[in-house]
C-alpha cells in the first residue's frame, strides 16, 4: 500500500495536549470514532487542502480550512492548516449535528484561529 499524499498532524498546545486526538477520543463513541478516522485517513490524507474543491471543505480564510464529514447522524467539523509540501495541521473539530448553531461554529473557528495564531508563533521562535 502506498503512504497517503499528505501527514496528518495533531496540533499540539505549548502544554502537550492535543484537543483534536483528546475531542475523538472523549467526545465520539467507538463507532463515530472509527468513522471519523476512516473519512480523516481515506479523504483528508489523500486529497488535503484540495478537500476545498468538493464537498468535504471548504476555505475559511487565514490559512484556514474545514474539513467536513456528514456521516448521518454525524455532522462533524474539524479545522485544519495545510503547511509544508505535504503537512496538515489539525487544530480544532467538533460534532455540529449535535449543536448546529452558528455560534458554536464561530466559536469554534475562533479557537482554531487562535490555536493556529500561537502554533505560528512557536515556529517562528
Amino acid at each position: 500500500m502506498a503512504d497517503p499524499a499528505y501527514t496528518l498532524e495533531f496540533y499540539e498546545d505549548a502544554k502537550g495536549q492535543q484537543p483534536v486526538r483528546d475531542w475523538l477520543k472523549n467526545d465520539l463513541n467507538t463507532e463515530d470514532r472509527r468513522t471519523v478516522g476512516t473519512a480523516l485517513r481515506e479523504i483528508l490524507q489523500e486529497i488535503g487542502v484540495n478537500v476545498c474543491g468538493s464537498s468535504f471543505g471548504r476555505q475559511l480564510g487565514g490559512g484556514l480550512f474545514e474539513f467536513r464529514l456528514r456521516e448521518q447522524p454525524l455532522i462533524i467539523r474539524i479545522f485544519c492548516h495545510a503547511h509544508g509540501a505535504r503537512l496538515i495541521l489539525l487544530l480544532g473539530g467538533y460534532d455540529k449535528g449535535r449543536d448546529p448553531s452558528d455560534r458554536r461554529q464561530n466559536q469554534e473557528i475562533a479557537v482554531a484561529r487562535a490555536r493556529l495564531e500561537e502554533w505560528r508563533a512557536r515556529q517562528r521562535a
